[in-house]
């Protein structure tokens, strides 16, 4: 079963980014791993690996 979370109306700016971070769940929909459903609410796909989503947390220094 897929999990739906809500983002955070603001990013912390924190290292690695949290997992309810805006940009986080930004580029886990590019990369086809979530899908927006409505204003900040998100659809996790249920293959979701603990790797891809620390990928997706990691900052680009």
């Amino acid at each position: 079963m897929a999990k739906t979370v809500q983002a955070k109306k603001r990013c912390c700016r924190s290292s690695p980014r949290c997992k309810r971070c805006p940009i986080v769940l930004k580029r886990l929909k590019q990369a086809g791993l979530a899908e927006h459903l409505h204003g900040r609410e998100f659809r996790l796909d249920s293959s979701l690996h603990k790797a891809q989503l620390k990928a997706v947390r990691k900052r680009a220094r």
